[in-house]
């Protein structure tokens, strides 16, 4: 990690760091620019998962395992887009398509790592059913579901993340302010889909027990043999590997963490299809937001812009000051669409009086906690010379993913039992 701090700090002059974070209007058009791109797919998102509700009862547990596979794809894809971005601004990789070592490590890095993590985001998922005693398909359903959904949304990401990245940085813009939360948009976008896509590929092998074995053996084997091939590959490799495998293994149990809160007021949120609606807004739009901030501060610690000190200071309240004009604008706005799209499909929502405040709210408070956990996650990862590009945004959009449900959940309670 020293010398890639080296190569940033040697190939970017201190007149262009000095605009590269200080543009305050910039840093926001582009952010606020990106999270709207962000909310289109969280919006489409929301609409399949309030009609989701046929899925969500014909297998149960289900509802656990959608914020760890939502999660998952913007920490994986968030954290290749933060290392894009990086290599990007230093001169390592070119702004278009073509084939060189660091480029195809980040790409087999991140493919191995989704169908790794889909395998443990199953068995998370069935061991919080089995602990929360809810009634849950079998383990082996569970993790069919989530490494067939991770193989089909890997095949649709990886393109899209790389051609965000370069075509961002080609037209001038910072990718630390774009990919992640277009990233994260198009991850939401497509999770679900996939989702309903590996239930009804499970249903076709459900008609044959051993043909379902064998795929079940043979997706397991292949998914280690590429794991485990990982390790002969570059150091680069190695490294995002050894820094990302257990930092997204604690992400999956946060994911699960979150689907367990969320399938505790299933009946709440099944007779509520605004509040449905709003959730991969809301997880989206927070994730999204909090990637931003921890992009920004991964770079500027390498470059040397952002001190890791115990006290944010500078550019760290700098960027803290631009997640709450983002966050003050965005809420308000993914509450609006929320009710008014569950309105258009012809079902009674909440009401605005009550998910404008609930969105809002719940938002705020979240961000004001997350700022935090986001900036000692980024300092304490730099000070044991551990990368943030593979540590910060994994770790900080899981935690954001398991706060935001409970937040929102409680919030909910709270303004739909005092206004009813």
């Amino acid at each position: 990690m020293k010398e890639k701090q080296k190569k940033i700090r040697s190939s970017l002059s201190t007149r262009a760091l000095t605009e590269f974070f200080s543009e305050h209007n910039q840093v926001i058009k582009e952010g606020l620019i990106a999270l709207l791109i962000c909310a289109v797919g969280d919006l489409i998102a929301g609409i399949v998962l309030g009609k989701m509700t046929f899925f969500l009862e014909a297998f149960p547990g289900l509802l656990v395992v959608i914020p760890g596979a939502i999660g998952m794809r913007g920490n994986i894809f968030g954290s290749f887009a933060s290392r894009l971005s990086t290599s990007l601004h230093i001169g390592l990789i070119a702004p278009h398509f073509e084939f060189s070592e660091d480029l195809d490590n980040n790409i087999f890095a991140s493919f191995v790592l989704t169908l790794v993590l889909s395998i443990f985001l199953g068995i998370v998922a069935k061991l919080f059913c089995i602990l929360l005693h809810y009634e849950s398909i079998a383990l082996m359903d569970f993790i069919l579901i989530c490494t067939i959904a991770g193989l089909i949304s890997n095949l649709i990401m990886l393109p899209i993340t790389m051609l965000i990245s370069f075509k961002s940085f080609e037209n001038g813009w910072d990718p630390d302010n774009i990919t992640s939360p277009i990233i994260a948009g198009f991850g939401d976008l497509f999770t679900l889909p996939a989702i309903i896509a590996s239930i009804f590929v499970l249903q076709a092998l459900n008609v044959n027990l051993m043909i379902k074995n064998i795929v079940f053996v043979i997706l397991v084997i292949v998914i280690l043999v590429g794991f485990i091939h990982c390790y002969r590959l570059s150091d680069e490799t190695k490294t995002i590997l050894k820094q990302s495998t257990p930092t997204l293994l604690l992400c999956s149990f946060l994911g699960g963490s979150a689907g367990g809160i969320l399938n505790s007021s299933v009946e709440t949120l099944l007779t509520n299809p605004s509040l449905l609606t709003l959730i991969p807004l809301f997880s989206g739009e927070c994730g999204s937001l909090i990637s931003i901030l921890g992009a920004r501060l991964s770079s500027g610690l390498h470059s040397g812009l952002v001190e890791p000190l115990s006290r944010p200071t500078g550019i760290a309240l700098h960027n803290f000051g631009i997640c709450y004009i983002l966050a003050i604008i965005v809420f308000p706005l993914i509450g609006i669409l929320a009710e008014a799209s569950t309105i258009s499909v012809g079902t009674i929502g909440v009401g605005f009086d009550k998910i404008i405040p609930i969105s809002t709210l719940s938002g705020l408070i979240l961000v004001s906690i997350m700022i935090f956990v986001v900036y000692y996650i980024s300092i304490t990862s730099y000070n044991n010379n551990l990368d943030p590009d593979n540590i910060v945004i994994p770790i900080s959009t899981s935690v954001t993913d398991s706060i935001s449900s409970l937040i929102l959940i409680s919030i909910s309670l709270l303004i739909l039992g005092a206004l009813i």
